[in-house]
């Protein structure tokens, strides 16, 4: 979790991996149309308030012990899932969860949890009646309609074994697993994972990251090398020092089954990454999914997809697997969005303390440029940053920016340092001219109340058009932020594809709102290991209406939907809207 420079490393990629189409010509920047809406207006007012109890969610987060930790797996926690499995309109809540060293007594193992949504505001744990009961090293979730039945299943990351759940329709969920064929034989410590088409055959497949080879027996002991220290202090072993994880795809069957494919798609290379965080979009706008993954105390990955089955690792030479320095980074969650309305997807990452998080802004050809400070998001070193969200928290049509913090050694604060283990959050509004102001302090107790959190997840849980944060606590309960301030116009999106997957997972929308062109895109897993709201949320500031929503749906069909009206909740269904050539 150290940073080192990797100039060889840099040197040798240069010389030995394919260059991206384009990226030669790198150093030219697009012109950004609303590059002239720079904002000179005050940030607006912003009130969150955490709900979680209130709303019901009081199930407490376990990972090992809560002061002396002597693994690596028991700091990285695990992440959200904000799903509507049953089909009535509201988004549902999974919680990740851990487990003790020790062997907890009979009907006291923790469990992750599932709550169902009452529609009033408040949520009721079904884990048991859902058949999701399940004691283990949890990490992360994605969601997705894996079979296009209809009903979104769950796919859950674990140190040990993975599982998929598939969602009966009926209340429950089944652990298809075996059946699938994602059954692996050795013990693996999985983490982001995402659905995609990245074959854009109209079936779902699985990505999962994986962060180290961990075995109890052969960790070293707390202290006991260069890499089980930290500021002098004793502490867990790791990631240094680890062997890395390899990485995993499975390209789905079209039967309820997937093939291993990881080795013929170029996707479980042997590399130095430990991989967190992951992430998929179409970051070069060719119509085909790429991978993103952000790696701790190593450099990041970003899978090119080669439109052949087969990934290639660009990640040096498109400028996103260092920072601007060429340092390698403690990356942990990666969010995508459009922040300044060029029409192409950026990139940000959470890192571990003494660094900033780091914003890759999408020059268009293939190729990234770290505006982390530029962007005004350089100014907070003190924060260990996990879970990451760009969403519209006022309404006005450009994205801001969430992200949950938290430290990995409970030792810290007997030491007094300057970093704590429980942290605030941090809130980060959209000046709409390419940078972002810190209104954290003034975001209300939500914001400033300090945990030390993981997983973190946006959705629009009580369909008010506001998008609610969820995050998950280590060793606590977790939280529920609302957002109690005045905001303005709205609009939710939520794609069914037909020739497509049928969430419509990789389809790219824009939105027409008078001057305001917005784009976005419907993705499985991201922020740190967690799964946001399939549906997309677009601010439309004093606008009434859309004029238009267009679409690109993963199977290449691209149509338009004209004069949405402001403030509802508008279903785009593949090839009901006007053909666009």
């Amino acid at each position: 979790m150290k940073p080192k420079c990797f100039l060889l490393a840099y040197l040798l990629c240069i010389v030995v991996v394919p260059l991206w189409p384009q990226v030669l010509s790198r150093g030219a920047r697009v012109t950004r149309p609303n590059s002239d809406a720079a904002n000179s207006a005050p940030a607006p007012k912003v009130l969150y308030r955490d709900i979680a109890a209130q709303a019901g969610l009081t199930a407490r987060h376990v990972s090992g012990s809560t002061v002396d930790r002597k693994y690596i797996l028991e700091s990285t926690g695990s992440g959200v899932g904000l799903v509507d499995f049953d089909r009535d309109g509201f988004l549902d809540i999974f919680l990740g969860n851990g487990t003790t060293l020790e062997t907890p007594a009979p009907s006291q193992e923790p469990t992750q949890h599932f709550y169902r949504n009452n529609r009033d505001g408040t949520f009721k744990d079904i884990t048991q009646q859902a058949n999701l009961i399940r004691s283990d090293w949890g990490q992360g979730v994605c969601a997705s309609d894996f079979d296009n039945d209809g009903y979104d299943d769950l796919f859950v990351t674990f140190y040990g074994q993975n599982v998929l759940y598939r969602n009966t329709g009926k209340g429950r969920f089944d652990d298809v697993t075996e059946k699938a064929g994602l059954l692996h034989s050795s013990t693996r410590y999985s983490t982001g994972c995402s659905f995609l088409d990245f074959d854009r055959d109209g079936n779902l497949d699985l990505f999962v990251a994986n962060y180290v080879q961990f075995d109890f027996k052969e960790t070293p002991a707390k202290g006991s090398t260069p890499n089980c220290n930290w500021r002098g202090m004793p502490v867990f072993c790791g990631p240094k020092g680890l062997r890395a994880g390899i990485n995993w795809l499975y390209r789905n069957n079209g039967d309820g089954t997937f093939s291993d494919v990881s080795a013929k798609s170029g996707i479980n290379k042997p590399r130095l990454n430990y991989g967190l965080g992951s992430i998929v979009s179409d970051f070069d706008h060719d119509g085909w999914p790429d991978i993103y993954v952000a790696c701790d105390s190593s450099a990041n990955i970003l899978f090119r997809n080669q439109r052949d089955g087969t990934f290639a690792d660009l990640a040096i030479v498109s400028g996103t697997a260092f920072n601007d320095d060429g340092m390698e980074q403690a990356g942990m969650g990666v969010s995508v969005g459009d922040y300044d309305h060029d029409g192409l997807f950026d990139l940000v990452k959470t890192n571990f303390a003494d660094d900033t998080s780091t914003l890759y802004h999408n020059s268009g050809e293939g190729a990234f440029t770290d505006t982390t400070f530029r962007a005004g998001l350089g100014m907070n070193t003190r924060f260990l940053g996990w879970g990451i969200c760009f969403f519209d928290f006022d309404h006005d049509g450009w994205k801001d920016l969430f992200m949950a913090n938290g430290h990995v050694y409970p030792e810290v604060d007997a030491r007094k340092l300057s970093v704590p283990y429980r942290q605030e959050r941090l809130l980060y509004w959209n000046q709409r001219n390419g940078t972002f102001v810190d209104v954290s302090a003034q975001a209300g107790p939500g914001i400033l109340s300090r945990w030390s959190s993981r997983g973190a997840a946006v959705g629009d849980l009580d369909n008010d058009g506001s998008l609610e944060i969820v995050v998950n606590n280590m060793h606590d309960t977790p939280s529920l932020l609302k957002n109690y301030a005045e905001k303005k116009n709205w609009l939710i999106v939520q794609t069914i594809g037909h020739r497509s997957n049928r969430n419509g997972i990789g389809a790219r929308v824009t939105i027409q709102a008078g001057a305001l062109k917005q784009v976005d895109e419907v993705r499985s897993g991201g922020s740190y290991i967690s799964q946001s709201d399939l549906r997309l949320h677009f601010g439309l500031g004093d606008a009434v209406r859309a004029e238009q929503a267009s679409v690109e749906w993963p199977s290449g069909h691209k149509e338009a939907f004209q004069d949405l009206k402001a403030n509802q909740l508008v279903v785009l269904e593949e090839g009901k809207g006007t053909k666009i050539p």
